[in-house]
């Protein structure tokens, strides 16, 4: 048997969860591992030269990457989920989802052998985009270096986003999954970010008023807290939810007087929640999130993503919605003001 013995054994048999069951979680070789040496020398001396130098250093592991601790949190979950739930399926399933060549699979599995993981299923591409095969993975969460292929998977439907590294190294917990969420474009849907881009705060402060009964439309992440919340529950049904190792934030700065009813509702109206809600009435998200220390954030605007990185965050950009769609100077317009809605 394999090192995977103890986390796969279920009455002396391995098993695999099928996709239709499991909350498959696809993540591109370059996030999960730190990839930058190798990227360089593709970019500069072309992709024969490349693939030389890996099959030369195909015995050196590759050092981890942004990813790499939240996909250690996946199958921290995953170890008590079993000891509960003995032969259920209801799991995170990490698919490892590139377009390098069969021939760079070697390193990638020399990799993931020497550091632990629990990554059974590759999907390499040979340089053809990966994004036409995460619905055939049942994939909930695509997470990519390259903003493009998030871009492609987010027009099919699918939650992605493009993760950054952190500037700083942060301890984070390995027992306990803890996953951060803005709120508009993030969880729910625009609705309220393009009135208040568009008409002011003024505004968006009585759209939300006018509406607080109203849920909004939900967002590209809301499908991945609902398969978070799922598996949370499942700790709760055995009574152990002050002990739950998967926990959830919206970090957003709508104000809580002003705006945050809306989007507290619109959550109970999914029958969804999150363990701790952040309402920063336009305050700076990233000291908070150092408090916090998520295995990762959901945020569309990239300010946000470059301050939650500055103080040691690994966030990740959903670019989505109207924040998408502004020109270079609308962006720096809405930068240098503050935002309410997120």
């Amino acid at each position: 048997m394999s090192r995977n013995d103890d986390r796969r054994r279920v009455e002396g048999v391995v098993f695999f969860p099928k996709p239709e069951n499991a909350i498959t979680v696809a993540v591109s070789s370059r996030v999960l591992f730190n990839m930058d040496t190798e990227q360089q020398i593709s970019q500069q001396k072309g992709m024969e030269a490349y693939l030389k130098y890996q099959m030369e250093h195909e015995v050196e592991p590759f050092v981890p990457g942004p990813a790499f601790p939240f996909v250690k949190a996946l199958e921290a979950v995953n170890t008590q989920l079993r000891v509960l739930y003995p032969g259920s399926e209801e799991l995170f399933d990490v698919v490892l989802m590139t377009n390098n060549h069969a021939t760079v699979g070697i390193r990638l599995i020399n990799s993931i052998n020497h550091h632990k993981l629990s990554v059974e299923r590759f999907c390499m591409t040979g340089g053809n985009s990966p994004i036409g095969y995460l619905k055939a993975y049942h994939t909930n969460l695509y997470l990519s270096a390259n903003s493009t292929k998030v871009i492609e998977a987010l027009e099919e439907g699918i939650a992605a986003a493009t993760i950054f590294r952190p500037e700083k190294a942060v301890e984070v917990s390995e027992t306990q999954l803890r996953v951060a969420f803005d709120g508009d474009a993030v969880l729910f849907s625009d609705e309220s970010e393009r009135i208040f881009k568009t008409q002011g705060l003024d505004k968006f402060f009585e759209h939300e008023k006018t509406h607080e009964n109203r849920p909004l439309d939900h967002g590209p992440l809301k499908g991945f807290l609902e398969s978070l919340g799922k598996l949370q529950k499942k700790f709760y049904a055995k009574d152990q939810r002050m002990e739950c190792p998967i926990r959830t934030y919206l970090v957003t700065a709508r104000s809580a007087a002003s705006s945050g009813t809306r989007a507290l509702k619109t959550l109970r109206s999914w029958g969804l929640e999150t363990d701790e809600a952040l309402f920063l009435a336009g305050a700076p998200k990233g000291p908070m999130l150092a408090k916090i220390k998520p295995h990762i954030f959901f945020d569309d605007q990239m300010f946000h993503i470059e301050g939650a990185a500055e103080l040691g965050t690994v966030a990740a950009h959903v670019p989505y919605g109207i924040a998408k769609t502004l020109s270079p100077k609308q962006a720096k317009d809405t930068k240098q003001s503050t935002s309410f809605t997120k």
